[in-house]
Parts: structure tokens; C-alpha cells; sequence
């Protein structure tokens, strides 16, 4: 539990910055408080203009011996306004973190804490075209020998954003999310189940990555895939029969989604495919490429024969 001591209730965090560090301004009021500037840079780096969480605890533990928290905030650059005394200063940027003792009298008071590390910049594409945030699951591992993915480090990182790290060496995976294939069921994927919600895809790109302290290092990770909107058909080019269940594996029999409908859409990673269409107590089958970039119609001839997608 978090605990407040008593004088510093009456006196809790003003801020009077904005998130992107403009200059201190006079706080006024009680002469006891004390002023507080604080800025975090990377290195011997400009000062960091976000990504940042401050906290303020008190020096003096309490009969717990826990360290009260005073002040917490998410701005880059904050202004805060804390009665004289003793603190201690915990900035966190990502992965990456730094801490410092200090002592404040009621006058203004700066502290710039350097960061250790480094930091990333994850951007993913198809080809060139940059994809959107929103549709990449990107995770960060420290990588041991013989195990990329041996310890997992950071799960909930969002492309083009500026994660702190301790220097050393990375394992990134980014997972492609598909949030048209509406209507399917994502069997062991994320979201199987809720409607319209995001699916995970077989297209996953992975790289590694060394970061140097005091470096921002940018990774592009590539994914080759396309959307294909699967057809269950009478003859080529006919209108799509209803009520139809289809079933993607790959080559060697593993189920990659289960999609419901007419026309229903999905991502596939490159390469070769099967599909299983049924319709009406019956069962069809065909094979079919996907080439990235190239989004196009899947069809199924609905004949016993069909085994190859058009």
C-alpha cells in the first residue's frame, strides 16, 4: 500500500510543465515548498522528451520500512512542489532506469538523472508500405545461446515507439494482426471467439539487434503476406455459396485458421496452402499460393474433384 505521511498531504504534486519540458514557472503560494525541475536524458544526450515515468518517494521509511511514495507523473520534463526535505528520484524509461538521493530547501531545485542505456525503435513494413501500429504485436527477448527467446523482457511494445534498454544484445519478434477476417474463429490465436477482435497471423518477422548506451536504434522488421478472401463456388467467377465453413492448414496438415461464411477474408503469411470448404454435408479441398503483396480471391470449385485454388 502506498502511504502519506501526514505534512506532505497538505502540500501533494503541482505540476506546472507541459509534457514536452517547457520552462519552470513560479509556483507560489507557501513559502516552505520547494521547486523541482526534472529532466532524464540518455546518456550524455539531449534531455528525453517522453516515455518517461517520474517518482518522488520520501527518504525516511515508515514503521514498515517501506519508502512512502510522494509524486508520480508521466511528464517528460514536470515541475513539481514538495515541502523541504528528503527524497529519493526513480525515473523509468522502458526497460531502463536510474535513481538519486536529494535534499531540498524551499527554493528552486533542478536534477537531470542520466540513463544507462539505450534505446529502440521498432518499425515493421510489407515491402516498403509501413503498416500500422495498431496491427503488429511486438515483443523484445534477451537471447541466450541456442534460445532466441529465452527470457522475455518486454511484451507490450508499440512500433515507433522509443523504448529504453540496458545495453546489450536483442531478440525482436513482431507478429502481424489481422483485424479484417471477421466472421473467423482463431484457433490458439489471440481473440479467438470475440467478434471483430484482433487475430494473430503466421506472419511473424524476428531480427536481432545490439544497443549501444546513449544510442536510439531503429529496426525495420519486413513481413511478406496478403489478404485472401476464400469462395466456396459452383463454377469460376459464379457467386459465392452461403453457409460455408472453411478450414486453412498448411502442407503438412496444421490448422492455421477456421473462417464462417460466403466471402470471409484472412492473412496468410507467404507460401503454399490447403483449404477445406464444407458446404451442404460436403467437403471440398483445393491448394493455393500466397505471394506478398498480392491480396486476391481464393476460389473452391464446389466438385469432387477440385484441388487447386483458382
Amino acid at each position: 500500500m502506498v502511504r502519506f505521511p501526514l505534512p506532505l498531504v497538505a502540500a501533494l504534486l503541482v505540476w506546472v510543465s507541459t509534457a514536452f519540458g517547457a520552462s519552470a514557472q513560479s509556483v507560489g503560494g507557501d513559502p516552505g515548498l520547494a521547486t523541482l525541475r526534472l529532466t532524464a536524458a540518455l546518456g550524455t544526450g539531449a534531455p528525453l522528451a517522453g516515455g518517461l515515468r517520474w517518482r518522488v518517494f520520501s527518504a525516511h521509511a515508515d514503521l514498515e520500512g517501506g519508502h512512502p511514495l510522494v509524486a508520480e507523473t508521466s511528464l517528460a520534463q514536470p515541475t513539481l512542489a514538495l515541502p523541504a526535505g528528503d527524497y529519493v528520484l526513480h525515473v523509468a524509461f522502458g526497460l531502463a532506469s536510474a535513481t538519486r538521493s536529494v535534499t531540498l530547501a524551499p527554493e528552486p531545485h533542478s536534477e537531470s538523472l542520466t540513463l544507462a542505456a539505450g534505446a529502440l525503435r521498432i518499425h515493421g513494413t510489407i515491402g516498403d508500405a509501413p503498416i500500422d501500429p495498431a496491427k503488429l504485436e511486438l515483443a523484445i527477448y534477451v537471447p541466450e545461446r541456442n534460445n532466441s527467446e529465452a527470457k522475455l523482457v518486454y511484451a507490450k511494445a508499440r512500433a515507433g515507439e522509443v523504448i529504453g534498454v540496458p545495453e546489450g544484445t536483442y531478440h525482436i519478434t513482431s507478429t502481424y494482426l489481422d483485424t479484417a477476417g471477421a466472421g473467423s474463429m482463431g484457433i490458439g490465436k489471440t481473440g479467438a471467439g470475440a467478434p471483430n477482435a484482433a487475430v494473430e497471423t503466421n506472419s511473424i518477422a524476428a531480427g536481432d539487434v545490439r544497443v549501444a548506451a546513449g544510442k536510439i536504434v531503429d529496426v525495420t522488421l519486413r513481413h511478406r503476406l496478403a489478404m485472401l478472401t476464400i469462395k466456396l463456388v459452383n463454377r469460376p467467377g459464379a457467386d459465392a455459396l452461403a453457409n460455408t465453413t472453411f478450414t486453412v492448414l498448411t502442407p503438412g496438415g496444421d490448422i492455421i485458421r477456421e473462417l464462417i461464411g460466403a466471402f470471409p477474408s484472412l492473412v496468410l503469411a507467404e507460401g503454399e496452402y490447403v483449404v477445406v470448404a464444407r458446404h451442404d454435408a460436403k467437403t471440398y479441398q483445393a491448394t493455393f499460393q500466397v505471394q506478398s503483396g498480392l491480396d486476391r480471391d481464393v476460389e473452391v470449385i464446389a466438385q469432387e474433384s477440385a484441388n487447386q485454388g483458382q
